[in-house]
């Protein structure tokens, strides 16, 4: 019976250590595309870089083209995207716009309310005057909110 048992885990483990994603109708594709906004309001370096890793994961499910992700930083989470951030962790950002043009979107809030100048943060990000207000409007237009940690 021991036999029997582990001849079936044997033959069935390489079935599941590789399935295949199911994708939802309409499937993804250039027309229909998964859309996720990645709220991070958050400047936990452990936290980012698990959201980094989550964002990483889905994307290499999904065929190119058919995921577009906005990362959404605002309040603590707008220290993430400035210049003076943990180094590797900014590559890894950076990594998500050029890879995967990741979309970077800045709160102009959370800066006034710090002091910070566009000039202290990374290329590429765009800016809007509430984050917390694109996430809800992204929501609106269809976007998926989901943050990964």
């Amino acid at each position: 019976m021991r036999r029997f048992f582990l001849a079936v885990m044997v033959t069935l483990l390489p079935l599941t250590l590789f399935a295949k994603m199911e994708f939802s109708n309409p499937k993804p594709s250039f027309d229909h595309p998964r859309k996720w906004v990645v709220p991070v309001k958050t400047d936990d370096i452990h936290v980012i870089n698990h959201i980094i890793g989550g964002i990483n994961n889905v994307l290499n499910e999904y065929p190119p083209e058919s995921l577009q992700v906005a990362m959404v930083f605002y309040s603590s989470g707008m220290r993430v995207i400035r210049k003076d951030y943990d180094a590797k962790t900014l590559t890894r950002l950076k990594s998500l716009m050029d890879g995967y043009d990741v979309e970077m979107v800045g709160c102009i809030n959370t800066m006034k309310t710090m002091g910070w100048k566009k000039k202290d943060y990374i290329d590429g990000i765009v800016y809007r005057q509430a984050g917390i207000a694109e996430v809800l409007e992204r929501s609106v237009a269809g976007w998926i909110i989901f943050a990964p940690y």
